[in-house]
């Protein structure tokens, strides 16, 4: 099975591909070659930074948008997004002013607003996982750095949840989607587990 890694110059590429051989990945390829993508059995986009700069660096690689398009949207290829990576499946991003995002979940990246205000923004450190998909996102404890939060429109693409002053959408999942707020390379054995569970995941 070849597992791809997107490069696109906007994560922590070598220590997701390394947390995923640690998972069980035969081969982990790390590319922003569009041709290698489309052919890809599965595809991780992971994502660190702001949503608007994300955007811009993927757009940047010719063909790169138009290959994931075509294998998540077109071949159903089984997709995992990380932090960023997964806030620009939303629609929008409000970070440094309005992005356009994939377009893939309904919904816009909105900036942490905690009740409480002792609570720093932005959240960096351990926090629980509740899933409401525990076949796909475990419940546990994973690491979050984060200070945007997507916010889907249809609630039934929400399926887990942090609590940082309120509820926050710790990931969501539609058809052959998976997005995660947190960093499961960052998240010892959770972050394992839920790797494990993405190189299985038959949507």
């Amino acid at each position: 099975m070849s597992v791809v890694v997107v490069d696109y110059g906007a994560g922590n590429l070598r220590s997701v591909a390394k947390a995923l051989q640690a998972a069980g990945a035969a081969a982990v390829e790390v590319t922003a070659l569009p041709d290698v993508v489309a052919r890809a059995e599965r595809i991780v986009l992971p994502g660190v930074g702001a949503f608007g700069a994300c955007m811009r660096a993927l757009r940047a690689v010719a063909g790169l948008e138009e290959a994931l398009c075509d294998a998540v949207r077109g071949r159903g290829v089984p997709f995992l997004g990380i932090c960023v990576g997964m806030q620009i499946l939303a629609e929008e991003g409000q970070e440094f002013g309005v992005h356009g995002g994939l377009g893939w979940i309904p919904g816009t990246v909105e900036p942490l607003a905690p009740r409480d205000p002792g609570l720093p923004v932005p959240q960096m450190g351990w926090n629980e996982v509740r899933s409401d998909d525990p076949a796909r996102v475990p419940p546990g404890w994973a690491y979050f750095v984060h200070g945007f939060a997507l916010a889907p429109r249809v609630a039934q693409d929400a399926v887990a949840f942090t609590d940082y002053g309120g509820p926050v959408v710790a990931a969501v999942a539609r058809d052959n989607l998976l997005g995660v707020q947190f960093h499961p390379e960052k998240s010892q054995a959770y972050g394992l587990e839920l790797l494990s569970r993405f190189l299985t995941w038959r949507p």
